[in-house]
């Protein structure tokens, strides 16, 4: 006779084995990597069970990684979360590998897009494999193209417009001559405006009183990274994606995924029943384009979703950041000014031609304050690659990378190597880019802001037309000062805040010039 299992019993195996087999997997996985790896030099993990992840959530961004690169050399490795090892990488021969030439045997971690699933859908920033990638590129390229972007400069000048008048009415409310503007706020604003209309036409309110869902949305589900729960979701998602799903976290993760997602399909609605040949939106011109898959609305809205995320995230960065650097170097903006103070709107040939120093200002804030702080990636197989020069104790410039390894590429530390910027390579120094000793062409090769190869920023030009847009509208108009400590921090992007302060904020002295 054989004894009967209570059925109750049979759940609880089942719910065992699914937990214990990817976790098994995952251990199996730890130890062959590590040992694979034992010969790459890198710090003691600090926590046996979070690793370096404590670090650098509570630390300045990108300090660690500096400290580190400094210590033991170009490659690092690094323990995170549950002890999986992670090779961080500023070697500029193996960044270009893994970047280019490699780029689709290194895609995106599970976890990374995971994230991107969650928040975005299954879009251009999902999405990987050669053949895929360039499909999804090829539908979204053309309305980010040069030509394209030369089209949108009246928006752009439009919804610049639009800050300086609010900025101009908040001026006459005050008995001062100047006011305390939240700049972070207006930065967010207007690139999700600026976004909506150019690329959709469509008029997303940002920029007009009262309060917009899905700015708030968006804002919230970045700028709120001093809870505990972000650190653990930070440290886990590598290891255990699905903790993307739970907790005020994830909720916050759907709420935002359903705004865009509205509008998106209502903006899809408009222009398919409009069905206008003449309409050079970016939403209609994927519409009409005759290769790839069918364009369900699924498709289109994971596209337009991951845009108008990715367009608010980093270019929001970017203008709060230059506008910092502006108020805390004087000199620099008065410079500025003086370079763009002539009637009427520069065109697109002279924004990209005549402002030297505007050129020099946005290149030394994107060197100095990358919006993405590290490019991570992920080794599809097992691949040798070439370094510039070998590990300490070997004799040949090649690293064996296992298969599942995670990648961390710095920008920081390579923005700020003293051996390609000098010695004076942590300082605000615009005119860098224009000294004799300098090639420019050779620095900008060095700039990794918007990535490089194949899966670089396909939205470079339109975010930095736009940019100069508004610095350039704003500077004409205001002076700019900032009367307190302002300290980076790591968000979904890198923002400024308050030292001590919990969410992003920069609140700037605005005066009429």
């Amino acid at each position: 006779m054989f004894a009967i299992i209570p059925p109750s019993y049979c759940i609880l195996f089942g719910i065992f084995c699914l937990i214990a087999y990817p976790l098994l997997r995952h251990i199996c996985h730890v130890f062959a990597t590590r040992l694979a790896l034992r010969h790459v030099p890198g710090p003691t993990s600090p926590s046996a069970i979070w690793g370096v992840e404590w670090l650098l959530y509570h630390d300045s961004p990108g300090v660690h990684y500096v400290d580190w690169h400094a210590r033991y050399g170009k490659i690092v490795k690094l323990i995170g979360a549950f002890g999986h090892p992670v090779l961080s990488i500023t070697d500029r021969r193996a960044i270009s590998f893994i970047l280019g030439e490699a780029a689709y045997n290194f895609p995106k971690p599970h976890g990374v897009r995971a994230w991107f699933k969650a928040l975005v859908g299954e879009g251009i920033l999902w999405i990987e494999g050669k053949d895929h990638h360039e499909i999804h590129r090829r539908h979204i390229a053309p309305a980010l193209s040069q030509q394209s972007v030369r089209n949108f400069l009246p928006v752009f000048y439009e919804t610049s417009a639009i800050v300086a008048s609010y900025w101009s009415k908040t001026l006459d409310q005050t008995t001062f001559d100047y006011a305390e503007i939240e700049v972070t706020d207006w930065a967010g604003r207007f690139a999700l405006d600026t976004i909506g209309r150019a690329a959709f036409s469509f008029d997303f309110k940002a920029l007009s009183d009262g309060p917009n869902g899905l700015a708030e949305a968006l804002d919230g589900l970045t700028n709120n990274e001093n809870r505990l729960s972000s650190f653990y979701m930070r440290a886990l998602f590598w290891v255990f994606p699905s903790i993307l799903k739970i907790g005020k976290k994830g909720n916050m993760i759907r709420q935002t995924k359903r705004e865009l997602g509205e509008i998106s399909s209502q903006l899809l609605a408009d222009t398919r029943a409009a069905d206008d040949p003449a309409s050079n939106t970016l939403l209609a011109m994927m519409l009409r384009s005759p290769t790839g898959p069918d364009m369900t609305e699924e498709y289109v809205v994971a596209q337009m979703r991951t845009i108008i995320s990715a367009a608010y995230e980093t270019v929001s960065a970017v203008i709060a950041w230059v506008l910092y650097e502006l108020a805390v170097h004087p000199d620099v903006q008065q410079q500025l000014r003086d370079e763009v103070s002539f009637p009427g709107d520069p065109s697109y040939e002279q924004l990209m031609n005549k402002f030297p120093l505007l050129d020099a200002i946005l290149l030394e804030t994107l060197r100095l304050h990358p919006a993405i702080l590290e490019n991570h990636h992920v080794a599809a197989e097992t691949i040798s690659v070439s370094l510039s020069e070998p590990l300490p104790g070997a004799d040949v410039p090649q690293l064996v990378i296992p298969k599942g390894t995670i990648i961390s590429i710095p920008v920081n530390v390579l923005h700020t190597d003293k051996h390609i910027w000098g010695p004076d390579a942590n300082m605000f120094r615009p005119e860098r880019w224009g000294e004799p000793s300098q090639e420019k062409t050779s620095l900008r090769r060095e700039l990794l802001a918007f990535s490089e190869g194949p899966r670089s920023c396909i939205g470079k030009t339109f975010a930095m037309v736009e940019i100069k847009a508004l610095i350039i509208t704003l500077t004409r108009q205001f002076s700019f000062a900032s009367p307190y400590d302002i300290e980076a921090f790591q968000s979904f992007v890198i923002r400024p805040r308050i030292k001590g302060h919990g969410s992003s904020s920069l609140p700037l002295l605005v005066r009429r010039v």
